[in-house]
């Protein structure tokens, strides 16, 4: 247990100590996911220790992305940091259950929009053409992991009716594509950029306004190469990072 002994009296500072001690507490399985850490009170009454010595604790796990800290609610445990490696593309519900986490969908919108500079030439439309424009919340085990644009070519939907919010939150956009598009994409080009968050984008990614974000800007394609989907998507930096392999020559 993370309280079982007394804090040492040694150099090493009381709130590092009671850090040290929740974050090996998370890695051994006490708390999961989702549970709330002991609050500065609890840490306090059971440690000995001043609410000023917790909170410092707690602000360090906060500080390392172990945890958030929401009003009302506690200190939450947040799911592992997820690193997604560039040499490869897997969808967003697939690279989550690859590591043990379960995906989910929140769609906040689906509508038909004029396309800007940005997404005609990323689709090869005309500026101002009519796209399908839809704006989804990705979450792994509850917890906000980013917040994305998905613009669909009118080539894939042609007569074919927009998804539905049913649909979008049921499985992987990808996934309606190729079955009502009856095309398949096969691989494309991702470009990564640094970002503050919009008081928009904080509010549903759960983070203060100005925080950091991985934004990615995706084209996906299909075998004859044309674009089939724009988007993109806004990553709590807590939470994700990107990484590459690679060898010296």
């Amino acid at each position: 247990m993370w309280n079982a002994e007394q804090l040492s009296d040694g150099p090493v500072p009381r709130w590092f100590q009671i850090a040290d001690r929740l974050r090996a507490a998370v890695g051994r399985g006490e708390f999961s996911p989702g549970d709330r850490l002991p609050s500065e009170a609890e840490i306090g009454m059971s440690l000995g220790v001043s609410r000023t010595t917790a909170r410092a604790a707690l602000d360090r796990l906060e500080h390392d992305g172990l945890i958030v800290r929401r009003a009302g609610k506690g200190s939450i445990v947040l799911p592992p940091r997820v690193e997604q490696p560039l040499r490869s593309f897997a969808g967003f519900a697939d690279e989550m259950r690859a590591r043990g986490l379960r995906p989910s969908y929140q769609t906040l919108a689906v509508r038909n929009r004029p396309a800007t500079a940005e997404v005609a030439g990323a689709l090869g439309i005309e500026k101002g053409a009519r796209a399908v424009a839809i704006d989804r919340l990705l979450s792994a085990d509850d917890f906000p992991m980013a917040l994305g644009r998905s613009w669909l070519s009118p080539r894939v939907l042609a007569n074919r009716p927009s998804p539905t919010v049913a649909e979008l939150n049921a499985g992987s956009l990808y996934a309606w594509i190729e079955r009502v598009g009856g095309v398949r994409i096969v691989g494309g080009e991702e470009y990564l950029d640094a970002a503050n968050t919009s008081e928009e984008v904080a509010r549903h990614l759960c983070t203060p306004v100005g925080a950091a974000t991985l934004v990615a800007r995706r084209i996906a394609r299909i075998a004859d190469g044309r674009a089939v989907e724009f988007v993109i998507l806004h990553y709590r930096a807590d939470r994700y990072r990107f990484g590459v392999e690679w060898k010296r020559s």
